[in-house]
Parts: C-alpha cells; sequence; structure tokens
C-alpha cells in the first residue's frame, strides 16, 4: 500500500513538472492539425464540386474518367495516397518535388487530402443536385431563366440542405484523419504526442501526453458539432 501511494506522488510531481512542456509541444502540433484542417477544406469544398460536375457530364469519356479518379482516391487508403504523392516524385525524377523540412511535408499532405477529400465532397455533392427534383429546373427554364441562374437560385440552395449533415460528417472525420500525416513525418499533434514515449524535450517513456492528445479532438469536433447544429436549424426556413 505504502509503495502504491509513493508511485502516485512520483507520478503526479513528474506530471506537474512536465505538463507546461507537454502542453506547449501538444499545442504547436495542434495548429499543424488545425492548419491541414482548414487548408484542405478551402481546396477539396470547390474541387469536389468540380469534379461532380465532371461526373454528371453528358460527355460520355469524361464522365467515365472522372468516375475511375474518384473510385481510384475513395477506394484505396488516404495514406497510401500521401505516401506515393510525397515519395514518388522523388523516385521518378530523382529529386523531390516537394522540398524539405515540415514545410515540403506539409504541402504534400495538403495535396493528399485536397484529392482524396475532393473525391468523396464529390460524390455528396452529386447526390444533393441529383435529389433536386427536375420539375423545379424545368419550371425555371419556363419561367425564362438561364442555366447558371437555375443552378445558383434554385438547385444550388436546396443542394445545399441536402449535403449539410453528410458533409458535416466528412468533415468531422477530416479532422481525426489529420493525424494520419505523421506517416510522412509531419509534426501534428498525434506526432507530438507520440514523441514524448521515444524521447522529446528530455521527456521519454510517457505515454499520458499521446492520451491527451484525444481532449484536443474531443474539443474540436465539438465546436464543428455546435457550428453545424446551428447552419442546420438557419436552413430549416425551407423544406425541401
Amino acid at each position: 500500500m505504502f509503495s502504491v501511494l509513493v508511485q502516485k506522488d512520483v507520478f503526479m510531481s513528474q506530471f506537474i513538472e512536465q505538463f507546461p512542456i507537454v502542453f506547449e509541444s501538444l499545442n504547436m502540433g495542434f495548429l499543424q492539425t488545425v492548419k491541414l484542417f482548414f487548408v484542405t477544406l478551402v481546396g477539396a469544398l470547390p474541387l469536389g464540386l468540380i469534379i461532380s460536375f465532371g461526373s454528371m457530364s453528358k460527355f460520355k469519356p469524361l464522365s467515365g474518367l472522372v468516375k475511375i479518379i474518384v473510385w481510384i482516391f475513395r477506394g484505396s487508403p488516404l495514406m497510401i495516397q500521401m505516401l506515393i504523392i510525397y515519395y514518388m516524385p522523388g523516385l521518378v525524377f530523382g529529386t523531390p518535388i516537394w522540398g524539405g523540412g515540415e514545410d515540403g511535408r506539409f504541402t504534400a499532405a495538403a495535396v493528399a487530402f485536397i484529392l482524396n477529400y475532393a473525391c468523396y465532397f464529390s460524390e455528396i455533392y452529386r447526390g444533393g443536385i441529383e435529389g433536386v427534383p427536375i420539375g423545379q429546373q424545368e419550371a425555371g427554364m419556363v419561367l425564362g431563366m438561364t442555366k447558371s441562374e437555375i443552378f445558383f437560385k434554385v438547385t444550388l440552395l436546396q443542394m445545399i440542405k441536402r449535403i449539410v449533415p453528410p458533409m458535416s460528417n466528412e468533415i468531422i472525420t477530416l479532422v481525426k484523419d489529420t493525424s494520419l500525416a505523421r506517416i510522412i513525418a509531419l509534426q501534428e499533434i498525434i506526432w507530438a504526442g507520440q514523441a514524448f514515449l521515444k524521447g522529446s524535450h528530455g521527456i521519454s517513456g510517457q505515454i499520458w501526453p499521446l492520451f491527451f492528445t484525444g481532449v484536443y479532438y474531443l474539443l474540436f469536433c465539438g465546436i464543428l458539432t455546435l457550428l453545424f447544429g446551428k447552419l442546420e436549424k438557419k436552413l430549416d426556413y425551407f423544406k425541401v
């Protein structure tokens, strides 16, 4: 019993001493995670819409090619895609195109995430667009609206209403998927927490920093859940 109390006291003293160091390191890793998250969204959301137009194109060779690309990115692990995008150019051309250091790894990870999530988003967009009754588009044409006016004033608003729930799921999944970037040694939050197992900032053999990273993910996902909930309520002004 006495030895257990001693071990507990030792752990608490180590925890209090190590926490400021760990907290600072995890914060830096979390900033990298958040940066990758937002860069992916900025790139994947518009690219996904463009890809969805390609998959719905009446020009069969184009739609067929786009569907094959979407199948490849949705059907293979994101981790493999990152490894190929990061290492393959160097193997083929003899020199890495992403440059060295953290910036190069971040760029390669961002490209992989944008392409992967754009393909997932494209299918959500496609489902939302095709879910709008064709009769409403025909009514717009009768009223003399152009195709662009019909899309932005009729189809787009209803599409947004339909895709918010599945899109919110994908975006929250993206938060957690950013941890996969550590496969190319990007120093995101999981990488920062895991470093204290091997030895970092004079601390080694400690697993609690890795567990503590879960707090960051829970808080971030909780904030996103609240934001998407408010967005869904704002879109309740019309029914689809």
